[in-house]
C-alpha cells in the first residue's frame, strides 16, 4: 500500500448504495471500506448525510469524484471544487480520486466521462488542473485510468506514458481500474498486461474492479462497455491477480452501479478480492 496516496487498509471495499444503508448499519459486515460518489453528497443536509455520517464512524471512507472534468478544455468549476473541499473537510476520507476524462464544455455538463486526445497541450492542461485540485484540497488525489471506445488521430503520446508523465509532474497517485484496462485494451486490440506494466505502479493507491457489458462494433469485433452492471468477469479477476503480484495488497473496490443485486452478492465478490489480497500479503 502506498500510504502517501491513500490511507485505506489493504482490504476490499464496496460502493455504498442508499438501498444498503440500513443493512450496513444493522449487520455491520466485515468490509474494509466504503466508497461514495462525491457529487451525491454535495448538499447541506438530508438523509444521505445522516446515514453516511453513521457509517463513516464505523468504516474507512473513499471519496470518488465524477464531476471535476479534469480533462476539460475550459477552467475548473471553482464552486464545484469548493463544495468538494467542504465535503472532504466534513468526512476526512482516507482517499479521494477522480477520472482522467472530461464531462463539461463551457456551461454545459454532460453526464458522461469522455476521452481525451493525448498530446502536449492536453498534458499541460491536465497537470495544471490536478495541481489546482490538490492545492485546494490540501492532499494528493488519485487519478483513474479511463475506459475508452475510440482514440484520437491527433494523439501523440501513448496513454500509459501520458498517465506516467502526469503523475511525475503533479505528484498525484494512480487509481488503477483493472476493468477499465481490460475494456480499453480489448476495444483497441492491445495487451492488457503490457499496458499495466507501462504504468507507474509505485503510485497505485487504490484498485477498482467492476463488470462490463459486451457488444460488437460496426466491423463485427468485440466491443466492451464499462457499465458497472454485471459481476466481475473471470478475465478481469485473472488480470487483478497479476496486478497484485506486481504491487502487493492494495485497497480494492468492487464497483456496481447498475442492476444492483442483494448486498450479500456484492459482499461475496468483496470476500473473493480479500482472499487474493491475503495471498498477495503472504507473498510480499
Amino acid at each position: 500500500m502506498n500510504h502517501s496516496f491513500s490511507g485505506l487498509p489493504p482490504r476490499s471495499g464496496l460502493g455504498l448504495k442508499t438501498e444498503h444503508f440500513r443493512e450496513v448499519l444493522g449487520a455491520q459486515p466485515d468490509i474494509g471500506f466504503f466508497e461514495v460518489h462525491a457529487e451525491n453528497y454535495m448538499v447541506a443536509g438530508g438523509p444521505f448525510h445522516h446515514f453516511l455520517g453513521l457509517i463513516r464512524e464505523q468504516y474507512p471512507l473513499s471519496l470518488h469524484g465524477v464531476g471535476l472534468s479534469i480533462g476539460a478544455e475550459g477552467p475548473l468549476d471553482l464552486q464545484h471544487l469548493q463544495r468538494l473541499a467542504a465535503l472532504i473537510e466534513r468526512y476526512q476520507p482516507q482517499s479521494f480520486s477522480e477520472h482522467l476524462a472530461w464531462s463539461s464544455h463551457g456551461p454545459v455538463f454532460l453526464n458522461d466521462l469522455l476521452p481525451l486526445a493525448y498530446d502536449a497541450p492536453t498534458l499541460n492542461r491536465v497537470c495544471e488542473h490536478i495541481d489546482q485540485v490538490q492545492s485546494a484540497l490540501k492532499r494528493p488525489m488519485l487519478l483513474e485510468n479511463p475506459a475508452t471506445y475510440l482514440a484520437f488521430q491527433r494523439s501523440t503520446i501513448d496513454e500509459a506514458d501520458f498517465i506516467r508523465e502526469v503523475i511525475r509532474r503533479t505528484g498525484c497517485g494512480l487509481l488503477l481500474d483493472v476493468n477499465n484496462v481490460y475494456v480499453s485494451c480489448i476495444n483497441h486490440q492491445r495487451n492488457p498486461l503490457a499496458y499495466i506494466d507501462a504504468l507507474p505502479l509505485q503510485a497505485v493507491g487504490e484498485i477498482h474492479l467492476a463488470g462490463f457489458a459486451e457488444d460488437t462494433d460496426s466491423l463485427g469485433d468485440r466491443l466492451l462497455i464499462d457499465d458497472h452492471g454485471a459481476p466481475i468477469d473471470n478475465a478481469v479477476w485473472a488480470l487483478y491477480r497479476q496486478v497484485l503480484e506486481r504491487v502487493g495488497p492494495i485497497a480494492t473496490l468492487i464497483e456496481r452501479d447498475n442492476q444492483l443485486p442483494a448486498f450479500s452478492v456484492l459482499h461475496a465478490e468483496a470476500r473473493q478480492a480479500d482472499e487474493w489480497l491475503h495471498c498477495a500479503g503472504g507473498r510480499s
